[in-house]
């Protein structure tokens, strides 16, 4: 029987809920699904642990699914907080990305979580898509920021998926310090402007007849 309690839509704009009440039910959902894992973790037993009506997660989180995405998200915010990375010297702003991820992914926890099947990557991809891709784009400013700021987290996403997700061995024996040595200076390329009138030329058709030179 299944336990989880859904809704087809969520309330619009953020909760009017006690901010205590919606910590508190992350709080329990975090210590269920490190133990137990998603597939075994039920909207009733957060609800029970939480001390809280079901109903309640159904209308702050929409669903199991919105629930696990929130623990993940708080995770991700706990560590990895995009505006303390964005603040500082632009000079080095490729090591605090760095760090930023290598810190996340290195927390025991976080990557238990990560571990969870499909609702975990669907997390991943949208916390770098909209939170650290987004911001990264406002940050930059210019015509050339989506593309500087794609560089980078593509960049980003090559060293989570090679060293944590499906981890390759050079990269995985890296340690943190020296994954920082060896990407900075591609996030610091990725990062620089891009020259405001750079010629582009077509290139020559392959089926083009060669010119004849008169003689």
């Amino acid at each position: 029987m299944n336990n989880a309690v859904t809704v087809t839509t969520r309330p619009q704009g953020r909760p009017r809920g006690n901010p205590p009440t919606r910590e508190s039910i992350v709080s329990a959902a975090r210590s269920l699904f490190l133990e137990r894992g998603y597939r075994r973790t039920t909207v009733r037993a957060v609800a029970g642990a939480a001390g809280v009506d079901p109903a309640l997660i159904a209308y702050h989180f929409g669903s199991k699914k919105g629930l696990f995405a929130d623990v993940m998200q708080f995770q991700c915010a706990h560590v990895l907080t995009v505006d303390e990375v964005l603040r500082g010297e632009p000079a080095t702003l490729p090591d605090r990305l760095i760090d930023a991820v290598t810190d996340l992914w290195e927390d025991a926890d976080f990557r238990q979580l990560t571990t969870q099947g499909a609702e975990a990557a669907e997390v991943i991809r949208e916390y770098l898509e909209h939170e650290l891709l987004a911001r990264l784009v406002e940050f930059l400013g210019g015509p050339d920021a989506t593309a500087r700021a794609t560089a980078v987290v593509t960049i980003l996403g090559g060293l989570i998926y090679t060293r944590y997700l499906n981890p390759l061995p050079s990269p995985a024996n890296l340690t943190p310090a020296e994954a920082r040595r060896i990407l900075t200076p591609a996030l610091r390329t990725a990062l620089a402007p891009r020259p405001r009138h750079a010629a582009w030329k077509r290139p020559p058709s392959p089926t083009a007849s060669p010119t004849r030179v008169s003689r």
